[in-house]
């Protein structure tokens, strides 16, 4: 893949695409999850050449021929290292049918430049470099066509170290190639290359490229890269292409947004989007693997991807013998036994735009009034809390294999509340499902937290784009400094009574720092004392900014309602708020 992750911006993830319209991209929609194989020349290496790791702590296996300085001759020498009476991508593909995935992608040309398939655009490919008259290519495209899987093509148009005019990234110091040049290798090698995966190998549904920044960025011109949209509108006129492209995201150009490596999404997100991942670090296999993510942190991946309208692109990292790490297989066993009992609540599934609670995530049928409630975290008193659906669920079932069980409901405006049994049918992510005539959601309101009790955060904030917001690190929490603004929640309180309010924020200043907080016609005064630094460890020198629990006061409504909540520091003075907490009072 590319060099290094995306940052991730927790809080700020607004990008302007447009939303495609295209029919072409429903299927993707509808899909949700799919596997990527990373495979080539670098799966031989295996991480290590000449017995040394690969350098620059990037740690990408497929990067190695770039990271440890490898002349084209010998990297070459790695096909000999294939194990050609082991290899049969159909396995991949039971593999991914197993898992429940949709689609297929696989690295059909790598930044290494090595084309899996006997191109006949020169003869820097693995059956000329092997010896061997296979087309991987060929047979996994035939393996999807047996299965009903949908095959895409990863192709690196940008990077391409065997070619001597396509762009390399140490050419910043050793100089550039001009614009003639690099445009000889985009005729001469990438777009033919390219027209032979999309005239011989049937239908392709996906062209996967792989430039993680804009094209005006790059050495490319906007004409090369709307030549390659054009070639595959005419031969593929189906076949998606996503946004590493170079183009903005549009129903002309580019189909589906792809998010940065392991880069997950923090807010709905109206057009088709997809996040590429892996189950370990590395994207090709490493013998020195050791950083291997758990089943349940992928199911939380590809869920809370689905609930925010996106998809996820799981990777897989063959051995030069094509076998697949006994981990990888575990997990995607794990993810594809899940699918088949609780794939309704996934497969053309889309999000409510309600993302607040803490027990889990909500998708919703694309075409239907059916909400899942995907539970990670099980209640332990019993309660489902459920915030932002106004319509009370005609029905309400607790999926399981041993059958489907009936649960009771109590509705309090937009908050849900859902009693479950004490044991969770589910080891990984349990399932209820919620049948409406209509929904009505409000997405403004503070989720009602798992034990009850509302937390007021500048992310739930109804002017959080009005706020500067700062993320949490590995010292301190997030925070929201309220020196020039004040913070709005919207806040449904579900009964009558007394509700304590506290306040948690760290005061930068000398002196107290005076407070207003407004509900209703209520107002609650108080001064946040300063205070310092606490020890983040012992013995380390490491202190951190404290951030301080202060009861404010209380407040009492006379009936259920939504009621808005205003913070202001008086005088403009910096206060670090980290939340608001309200919570009723016991009678």
């Amino acid at each position: 893949m590319k060099k290094g992750l995306f940052l991730l911006i927790i809080y700020l993830f607004s990008i302007s695409f447009i939303k495609a319209q295209s029919p072409r991209t429903e299927w993707f929609e509808e899909a949700r999850y799919g596997m990527f194989i990373h495979w080539g020349l670098y799966s031989a290496a295996e991480g290590l050449w000449k017995g040394e790791k690969l350098r620059y702590a990037n740690n990408y296996a497929e990067w190695i021929r770039y990271r440890n300085r490898i002349s084209k001759e010998e990297y070459g020498e790695l096909a000999k290292r294939f194990v050609w009476d082991k290899i049969n991508p159909e396995e991949w593909v039971l593999l991914a049918k197993k898992s429940g995935m949709k689609y297929i992608i696989i690295t059909s040309k790598h930044h290494d430049g090595v084309a899996l398939w006997d191109t006949k655009v020169g003869d820097y490919s693995l059956p000329k470099l092997s010896g061997t008259n296979r087309d991987v290519i060929k047979e996994i495209a035939e393996a999807c066509r047996k299965h009903d899987m949908k095959l895409g093509f990863y192709y690196s148009h940008w990077l391409d170290w065997e070619h001597p005019y396509a762009w390399d990234h140490n050419q910043e110091l050793t100089g550039y190639v001009t614009d003639e040049q690099f445009n000889q290798y985009w005729q001469e090698k990438a777009i033919p290359q390219m027209r032979e995966l999309l005239t011989n190998y049937g239908d392709i549904a996906i062209m996967w490229f792989d430039m993680w920044i804009p094209y005006e960025k790059t050495i490319f011109k906007r004409e090369q890269l709307e030549q390659a949209v054009a070639l595959i509108r005419e031969l593929q006129p189906n076949c998606l292409i996503n946004s590493r492209l170079g183009l903005p995201t549009d129903a002309k150009y580019v189909d589906f947004e792809t998010l940065g490596d392991n880069q997950f999404g923090t807010s709905y997100v109206d057009h088709p989007w997809e996040t590429p991942g892996t189950i370990a670090h590395s994207w090709g296999y490493s013998g020195q693997e050791k950083n291997w993510k758990s089943s349940g942190q992928l199911f939380e991946s590809l869920i809370s991807n689905v609930a925010l309208n996106g998809g996820f692109t799981l990777n897989i990292g063959p051995r030069a013998n094509g076998a697949v790490p006994y981990e990888s297989i575990s997990r995607l066993n794990d993810i594809g036994q899940w699918l088949n009992n609780y794939g309704e609540a996934l497969y053309n599934n889309t999000g409510l735009n309600l993302n607040q609670h803490d027990w889990g995530k909500i998708t919703k049928d694309r075409k239907s009034n059916t909400v899942y409630l995907h539970v990670f975290n099980w209640p332990l008193d019993g309660k489902l809390r459920v915030s932002g659906i106004n319509s009370k669920p005609q029905k309400a079932e607790l999926l399981s294999t041993a059958g489907n069980e009936t649960l009771s409901v109590e509705q309090y405006g937009p908050l849900t509340h859902i009693q479950l049994p004490q044991q969770q049918p589910d080891p990984f992510v349990s399932i209820i499902r919620l049948t409406y005539d209509d929904i009505e959601t409000v997405s403004s309101i503070v989720a009602e937290s798992t034990f009850g009790g509302f937390s007021l955060t500048g992310q739930n904030a109804v002017n959080k784009s009005e706020l500067q917001l700062v993320k949490a690190d590995r010292t301190r929490p997030a925070y929201t400094k309220t020196t020039d603004n004040k913070v709005i929640w919207e806040v449904y309180l579900p009964a009558a009574g007394t509700y304590s309010v506290d306040l948690s924020g760290h005061n930068p200043e000398e002196a107290a720092v005076a407070v207003i907080l407004k509900i209703d016609n209520q107002k609650l005064q108080a001064a946040i004392a300063p205070n310092g630094k606490v020890v983040a460890e012992p013995n380390e020198n490491n202190y951190t900014d404290e951030f301080v629990d202060s009861p404010i006061g209380e407040i009492t409504v006379d009936k259920a309602g939504k009621y808005t909540v205003e913070l202001q520091s008086e005088g403009k003075q910096q206060l670090w708020l980290n939340h608001i907490w309200i919570e009723k009072k016991e009678e």
